[in-house]
C-alpha cells in the first residue's frame, strides 16, 4: 500500500457543504481521508463519484446526500479500485455502478487483501469497519471510453497505466470539469504503491488532454491544469530518476534524495518502478 500516511501528510480542510465548482457540478471534501466526492445533477436522478472509505462512510454520504437533493442516486463511477474511494459502494444498491473493467477484476479478486492494506492505514479502533465491508464491484465497466447519458453527457475514458491500472478521468458535459482520481493529488505527494512510475507522467498527460476548467483530484482541494502540469513535471522527474536506477547509473538512495517528493515517498517510487519496470 501506499508509503505515508495522508493523515500524517496533510493539513486537512475539509469543505463541509457540497460545493458548486460548475453548473450542476459539486464536490465535496470528506476529512476522512482528504477524499472528494462529486456530484453531478441529471434531469432524474444524481451521478456520484466515489464512494469513501467504509459503509459507515457510504452511510454518512448517503444522509449527506439527502440533505442536498431530493433526486435519488441513479449512477455511481469509481475513479479506480483503492478502498478509500469504493468501501461505501455497498450503500448505493440502486444505482448503476460504473468502473473500468481492471477495476471490476480486482474488487473481485483480492477482496480480503484489500480490507488488510485497509486495515494498516487505519486506527485498530476502525479496523472493525473494515471488517462489516461487502465489497461491490462495479456492474457496468469499460476498457477504452464510454459515455453515460444523465440528461448530459459524462465521459469516461481510460488513457494508461498510472497511479494504478485502472484510473479514469471523468468529464461533465457543458460544465468544464473533469475528476481525474488519484492520477493528481492535491495536499500531499502522489502515492506510488500501486503505481507505474515509469508509465504515469503520458497516461496523466493524455488524461488532461486539452483541459482548461476546474479539475478535481481524488483528494485535497480542487487544482486547474497549471498544478497538474507541475505534478506531471515532478512524475516525468520520478520517472528519470527510476531510469538511472534501473541501468545501473544511480543508487535508490541517490536518486531518492535528489527527487521532487520527500525521500520516503520517493524510495517507495523507485523500488516500486524498479518492480514492475
Amino acid at each position: 500500500m501506499k508509503s505515508v500516511r495522508r493523515a500524517e501528510r496533510r493539513q486537512l480542510a475539509s469543505a463541509p457543504v457540497f460545493q458548486e465548482i460548475g453548473v450542476g457540478v459539486f464536490r465535496r471534501r470528506y476529512e476522512s481521508l482528504d477524499c472528494n466526492v462529486g456530484v453531478v445533477v441529471g434531469e432524474d436522478g444524481l451521478l456520484i463519484v466515489d464512494t469513501r472509505a467504509t459503509l459507515a462512510e457510504g452511510d454518512e454520504l448517503r444522509a449527506d446526500l439527502g440533505s442536498f437533493s431530493p433526486l435519488p442516486v441513479r449512477w455511481v463511477v469509481n475513479t479506480h479500485w483503492h478502498w478509500d474511494h469504493v468501501f461505501g459502494n455497498a450503500r448505493f444498491p440502486e444505482a448503476e455502478l460504473w468502473g473500468h473493467r481492471r477495476a471490476r477484476e480486482v474488487l473481485l479478486s483480492r477482496p480480503e487483501e484489500m480490507k488488510e492494506g485497509a486495515k494498516r492505514w487505519l486506527d485498530p479502533a476502525r479496523h472493525a469497519e473494515i471488517d462489516a465491508v461487502e465489497i461491490v464491484a462495479p456492474q457496468m465497466t469499460f476498457s477504452d471510453r464510454v459515455s453515460i447519458d444523465i440528461g448530459r453527457a459524462v465521459d469516461l475514458s481510460f488513457h494508461g497505466l498510472g497511479h494504478t491500472d485502472a484510473d479514469i478521468r471523468i468529464l461533465v458535459g457543458n460544465a468544464d470539469v473533469m475528476f481525474l482520481g488519484d492520477l493528481t493529488e492535491e495536499g500531499g505527494p502522489p502515492s506510488f504503491g500501486d503505481s507505474y512510475p515509469m508509465i504515469w507522467p503520458l497516461t496523466l498527460r493524455l488524461a488532461l488532454g486539452d483541459a482548461t476548467g476546474v479539475i478535481v483530484p481524488g483528494h485535497g482541494d480542487v487544482v486547474d491544469r497549471l498544478f497538474v502540469e507541475q505534478q506531471h513535471g515532478e512524475l516525468v522527474a520520478v520517472a528519470e530518476l527510476a531510469a538511472a536506477c534501473i541501468s545501473g547509473d544511480m543508487s535508490v538512495g541517490d536518486a531518492a534524495r535528489r527527487g521532487p517528493f520527500p525521500a520516503e515517498v520517493m524510495t517507495g517510487a523507485l523500488e516500486r518502478a524498479i518492480e514492475v519496470g
